[in-house]
C-alpha cells in the first residue's frame, strides 16, 4: 500500500481520482448533470454563471434533498406525513373501507312461485290474510318448518342436503351458534287444500327461554300460535310456558307435533307404542291448556284440524283431513271429511263389515289412526332406509311414485325426503292455518291510521333501525308525516310524542325485502324513518284529527330481567360511543334495560347468560365498535320483612306542623304474585277491590276498602292502607295530603333501606296522621320526603330480609349423568324438586331450584361434570327470602372466602351497597327523627343498630 497516498489517520491525500462505475447513485446523477449543463453550455453562453449547480453557496437550511410530496403525486392529492412512533405498524396510515355486515341478505328479489304484484294485491284484502306466530322449545323444528314453506314458494332456494337451510337465521351469530336469537317475520303466499290462496305472515321465533321476550313481541301483533312440540321430547320447560303465555293474551292456539320420523328411526317404536306417545302430548297440552284458560272450549284434538304432524326434516306434513284426502284421490268416491273424523281415538276398522266400531273386531286389530296413517308412513320409511335395491321401486310404483336412476342412487335422507315430497303432494303445513282459527279482526283500512310497531330491526350495517309493527287501521303510505306515540304517552302527558316522517315501507321475507308504496289495515310492514324516538314499542297514527287515540298498552313479558352486569370502556374517552351503542341494544332487545347507578356505572338487565352474551356481541361489534369491560355479573335483590314492626314508627315533617305514623308487615302468600300477574288491578273501583281481597285474602271490610295504592307502580307487589280511625283523624285533611304520602310510599318502595333495592311483599300501614290546617304547611316537599323516611324505619323495625331471584332449571341427561348433576346442584345452593325418566326414551327430566347468583356458569359447569351428555335450561321462576340477617353486627366477612349460609344476607347487602358507593351500613338515625329515637332508646330496641 502507498504511504504517500494517506496520512496517518488513514485519509486520503493523492491526487484527484476519477469516479468508478460501480460508485454510488449521487455521483452517477451529478456527472449526468455536468455533461447536460456542458450540452446547454453550447447553445447559449449567456446563462453560464447561473447554471452551475453546486457552486453557489446554499445555506443549510434553504437545501433540497428530496422532492416534495406536492411534486410528487400533483396538486390535487391529500397527503399525510406521520411521525415515526404515533401509530404501530400493524394499523395501516389510511385504512381501508370497512362494510360492516352482520346478516345474511339477498341481493336481488328471488323469484317465486306467484307475482309479487299478487302478494301486494292480497294484502288489500284482509279476509285472505293470516298473521300466525310459529313458537315452542328450543330446537324442536320451527325454522326448519319455515324453510319448508320457503322452499315451497322460492323454486330456486334449496338446501344443501348435508345442512339445514335455516333461512330466517339471518345474522350470522345465529348461523354461528345454531339458535335463534331475533323474531324474524315472512311473508309468504301459500294455497290452501282447494288452490285457494292466502297471504300468511308468519313469525319465527327463537325457543331458548332467554329470548321469550322476542316470542312476546311477536305474539302481540299476531292473530294466533302455533305452538311446536317435537314428538320424541314431548312437552319441555319452554312449551308449557308458552301456552300459558298464548292463552293469557287470548290468542288461537294450534299445535304441530313435528319430528315425527324421530319416533320410527330413532326411538324405533312399534306403532301403537308411536299412536300413545303422540296422543299423551295432545292429552298434556289439553291439561297445561284447562290449567291456565277460563275457556271451556278451547281443545286441541286432531280431529277438530288443530292438531297436525310433520316431519319439517323429510317434508313431511299432514292432518287427519289431509291424510284422509291422499286415499280420497287414490281409491275415489270417500267422502274424506267423514273418513278423517273417523281416525283418531278408540275406533277400529272392520274389514268384513267394511264399519268403523268403537271396540276392536279382533283381538289384534288397530286403531284406525295406526292402520291408515302410521303403519303406511313406517312402511314408506322403512322401505327407503331398509330395502333400497329391490323392493323399494315395486312398492313406489303401487303409490303411484316414479323416480329417475339417479334419484334412485341419491343418499337415504335426500332420497327419504324427495319419496315423501312426491307421496304427500307440496309441503302443506299450511291447511292447519287456512281454517278460520286465526282470521284477523282489524279495522277497515279507510279508518284513521293507528299502526302498532312492537320490534325494531337494525339495517346491516348497524347504524339505523327499521321499526316493524301492524297496521290495524288505516293504511300507512311511503313519505307521509306521522305521529309517533312513546310507551310514556297519556292524553293528559303529551310530552312522549313526536311528528316523524316515514320514508320507505317494506315486506319483509326474512333474507330480502319486497317494498311497497302503501299498507292496508291487517298487515305486517317494516317502517323507515321513524325510529328515532322509539325505545321498545311505538304507537304510530294520524299527525293531526286523531287527538284522542291512547297508545297500545307496552309488552308484558312472561320472565323479569334479574341478571345485571355493569359495562364500561376501556378507554375512558370512548364513553359517549358506549352511550350510543347502550341505547341501540336497548332498541333491538324487547325486555333489555339498561340504567346508571347512582354511583355512575352503567348497568344492564336481562334474562340470562346467554341473553347478554349476544347483547355483549352487538354492543362490541355492531354498534359501538369499542373495547368495553364487564364487570362480573350480579343479580337484583329484593328487600322484604317477615314480621310485624315492633313499635309504630313516626316521622315529623321539617316544618314540625305534621306528623305521619305507620307499621309495616308482610303481605299474605301469593298476593305479591296476583298483584304483579294483574289478577288485581289497583284502577278496580273500592267495592270491587274490597271484594277480592275479602274473599280470596279474608282481610276485614274497613282495611279492603281504604287500600290506597300498590307500590312502587301500579304492578307493584307492596300496599299501602290507610288504618286510621275517623273519630281519631280528619279524614277531609288526610285525604288532601293522600296524593303526596302516596308518592312517598312509591319512592321508599322503589329503593328500599337496606341496598337500594325494590321494596317487596310489604304492607304498610298509617295507624295516625296530624295534618297542618293551612295547605301552606302540607305541601309536597314537606310531606313526601317525610313519608318515605316514615316507610324505611317502619321498614327497618320489622325484622327487614334480603330476597334473591330463584332460577327454575330443567336438565336431560342419560341416566348414568343423574348423579352428576345432583353434586353440581348441590354445590350451588341448589335442590332437586324432580326427577323421572322421560316416556319412551333413555334419559332422564331433573327439574330443580338454583339462586340466580349462583347460577353463574352452572351450564359450563354441568357440561363438563357430564363430558357434556346433560343439557339444562334455567329461566326465572320466584324470588326467596336469603338466609341469615342483613343487620347483624356481629359477622364479619373474610375477604375471598365462600361464606357460610347465615352469613350470605349480611354479605350481599354489604357487598352491594359497596358496588352502589353507598355506606358500608344501614345507619339508623338517618331515617328517625330525634323524638323517635328517644322513644326507642326507651324501649331499648337500638341495640343492634349503629347510630
Amino acid at each position: 500500500m502507498d504511504t504517500d497516498l494517506y496520512d496517518e489517520f488513514g485519509n486520503y491525500i493523492g491526487p484527484e481520482l476519477d469516479s468508478d462505475e460501480d460508485d454510488d447513485e449521487l455521483g452517477r446523477e451529478t456527472k449526468d448533470l455536468d455533461e447536460m449543463d456542458d450540452d446547454d453550455d453550447d447553445d447559449d453562453i449567456g446563462d453560464h454563471d447561473d447554471d452551475h449547480p453546486g457552486m453557489e453557496v446554499v445555506l443549510h437550511e434553504d437545501k433540497k434533498y428530496y422532492p416534495t410530496a406536492e411534486e410528487v403525486y400533483g396538486p390535487e392529492v391529500e397527503t399525510i406525513v406521520q411521525e415515526e412512533d404515533t401509530q404501530p405498524l400493524t394499523e395501516p396510515i389510511i385504512k381501508p373501507v370497512k362494510t360492516k355486515k352482520f346478516t345474511l341478505m339477498e341481493q336481488t328479489l328471488p323469484v317465486t312461485v306467484y307475482e309479487m304484484d299478487f302478494l301486494a294485491d292480497l294484502m288489500d284484502n284482509s279476509e285472505l290474510i293470516r298473521n300466525v306466530t310459529l313458537c315452542g322449545h328450543l330446537h324442536h323444528g320451527k325454522t326448519c318448518f319455515v324453510d319448508c314453506l320457503i322452499e315451497q314458494t322460492h323454486p330456486e332456494i334449496r338446501k344443501r342436503y348435508d345442512q339445514d337451510l335455516c333461512y330466517t337465521d339471518i345474522l350470522f351469530t345465529e348461523q354461528e351458534r345454531g339458535v335463534g336469537i331475533k323474531s324474524t317475520p315472512v311473508t309468504v303466499v301459500l294455497p290452501d287444500t282447494k288452490g285457494k290462496s292466502y297471504l300468511f305472515n308468519i313469525m319465527d321465533t327463537p325457543g331458548h327461554v332467554n329470548f321469550s321476550d322476542e316470542v312476546t313481541a311477536g305474539l302481540r301483533i299476531s292473530d294466533g300460535v302455533v305452538l311446536f312440540i317435537d314428538a320424541a321430547e314431548g312437552v319441555m320447560l319452554n312449551t308449557e310456558r308458552l301456552i300459558k303465555h298464548a292463552v293469557q293474551e287470548r290468542l288461537a292456539v294450534t299445535v304441530c307435533i313435528n319430528k315425527i320420523d324421530r319416533l320410527i328411526l330413532e326411538l324405533k317404536l312399534p306403532p301403537t307404542d308411536a299412536y300413545y306417545k303422540l296422543r299423551h302430548i295432545v292429552d298434556e297440552v289439553n291439561g297445561l291448556i284447562s290449567m291456565y284458560s277460563t275457556d271451556e272450549n278451547l281443545i286441541l284434538s286432531p280431529l277438530l284440524g288443530n292438531v297436525c304432524f310433520s316431519s319439517s326434516q323429510y317434508s313431511i306434513c299432514f292432518t287427519l283431513g289431509s291424510f284422509a284426502k291422499i286415499y280420497a284421490d287414490t281409491f275415489g268416491d270417500i267422502n274424506y271429511q267423514e273418513f278423517a273424523k273417523r281416525l283418531w281415538g278408540d275406533i277400529y276398522f272392520n274389514p268384513k263389515t267394511r264399519k268403523f266400531t268403537k271396540k276392536a273386531p279382533t283381538s289384534s286389530s288397530q286403531r284406525s289412526f295406526v292402520e291408515f296413517i302410521l303403519e303406511p308412513l313406517y312402511k314408506i320409511l322403512a322401505q327407503v332406509v331398509g330395502d333400497v335395491d329391490t323392493s323399494l321401486p315395486r312398492t313406489l310404483d303401487e303409490l303411484g311414485i316414479h323416480l329417475t336412476k339417479e334419484e334412485l342412487k341419491l343418499n337415504i335422507r335426500p332420497l327419504l325426503r324427495l319419496v315423501c315430497k312426491k307421496f304427500f303432494g307440496e309441503f302443506t303445513g299450511n291447511n292447519v292455518y287456512h281454517s278460520n282459527f286465526f282470521s284477523p279482526s282489524d279495522g277497515d283500512s279507510d279508518g284513521p291510521l293507528m299502526c302498532h310497531t312492537t320490534k325494531m330491526y337494525s339495517t346491516d350495517d348497524g347504524v339505523q333501525f327499521h321499526a316493524f309493527g301492524r297496521v290495524l287501521s288505516g293504511t300507512i303510505h311511503a313519505g307521509q308525516p306521522v305521529k309517533v306515540l312513546g310507551e310514556n304517552y297519556t292524553l293528559e302527558d303529551e310530552e312522549d310524542s313526536q311528528i316523524c316522517t316515514v320514508g320507505r315501507l317494506w315486506i319483509s321475507v326474512a333474507r330480502y325485502h319486497i317494498e311497497v308504496n302503501r299498507v292496508p289495515a291487517g298487515n305486517w310492514v317494516l317502517i323507515e324513518g321513524v325510529d328515532q324516538p322509539i325505545v321498545k314499542t311505538a304507537t304510530i297514527t294520524e299527525p293531526r284529527g286523531n287527538e284522542e287515540a291512547q297508545i297500545f298498552r307496552p309488552l308484558k313479558f312472561n320472565t323479569t330481567s334479574v341478571i345485571k352486569i355493569a359495562v364500561e370502556p376501556v378507554n375512558p374517552s370512548e364513553l359517549p360511543k358506549m352511550l350510543d351503542g347502550l341505547r341501540k341494544v336497548n332498541k333491538s332487545y324487547p325486555s333489555l334495560t339498561t340504567k346508571v347507578e347512582e354511583s355512575g356505572e352503567h348497568v344492564i338487565l336481562g334474562t340470562g347468560e346467554l341473553y347478554l352474551d349476544c347483547v355483549m356481541h352487538d354492543l362490541r361489534k355492531m354498534y359501538s365498535e369499542i373495547d368495553i369491560k364487564v364487570a362480573d355479573p350480579v343479580v337484583t335483590f329484593c328487600e322484604t320483612v317477615v314480621e310485624t314492626s315492633s313499635l309504630k314508627c313516626f316521622a315529623e315533617t321539617p316544618n314540625k306542623k305534621n306528623k305521619i305514623t305507620m307499621i309495616a308487615e308482610p303481605l299474605e302468600k301469593g298476593l305479591a304474585e296476583d298483584i304483579e300477574n294483574e289478577v288485581v288491578q289497583i284502577t278496580w273501583n273500592r267495592k270491587k277491590l274490597g271484594e277480592f281481597f275479602q274473599t280470596k285474602y279474608d282481610w276485614d271490610l274497613l282495611a279492603a276498602r281504604s287500600i290506597w295504592a300498590f307500590g312502587p307502580d301500579a304492578t307493584g307487589p307492596n300496599i299501602l292502607v290507610d288504618d286510621t280511625l275517623p273519630s281519631e283523624v280528619d279524614k277531609a285533611l288526610l285525604g288532601s295530603v293522600k296524593d303526596s304520602i302516596v308518592q312517598g310510599f312509591q319512592w321508599g318502595t322503589r329503593e328500599g333501606p337496606l341496598c337500594d333495592e325494590l321494596i317487596r311483599n310489604v304492607k304498610f300501614k298509617i295507624l295516625d296522621a296530624v295534618v297542618a290546617q293551612e295547605p301552606l304547611h302540607r305541601g309536597g316537599g314537606q310531606i313526601i320526603p317525610t313519608a318515605r323516611r316514615v316507610v324505611y324505619s317502619a321498614f327497618l323495625m320489622a325484622t327487614p330480609r334480603l330476597m334473591e331471584p330463584y332460577y327454575f332449571v330443567e336438565v336431560q341427561a342419560p341416566a348414568d349423568c343423574v348423579s352428576a348433576v345432583y353434586t353440581v346442584l348441590a354445590r350451588r345452593r341448589g335442590h332437586v324438586t324432580q326427577d323421572a325418566p322421560i316416556p319412551g326414551s333413555p334419559l332422564y327430566t331433573i327439574k330443580a331450584f338454583i339462586p340466580a347468583i349462583d347460577s353463574f356458569g352452572f351450564e359450563t359447569d354441568l357440561r363438563t361434570h357430564t363430558q357434556g351428555q346433560a343439557f339444562s335450561l334455567s329461566v326465572f321462576h320466584h324470588w326467596q327470602i336469603v338466609p341469615g340477617d342483613p343487620l347483624d353486627k356481629s359477622i364479619v366477612i373474610r375477604p375471598l372466602e365462600p361464606q357460610p349460609a347465615p352469613h350470605l344476607a349480611r354479605e350481599f347487602m354489604i357487598k352491594t351497597r359497596r358496588r352502589k358507593g353507598l355506606s358500608e351500613d344501614v345507619s339508623i338515625s338517618k331515617f328517625f327523627d330525634d323524638p323517635m329515637l328517644l322513644e326507642l332508646a326507651k324501649q331499648d330496641v337500638v341495640l343492634n343498630y349503629p347510630m
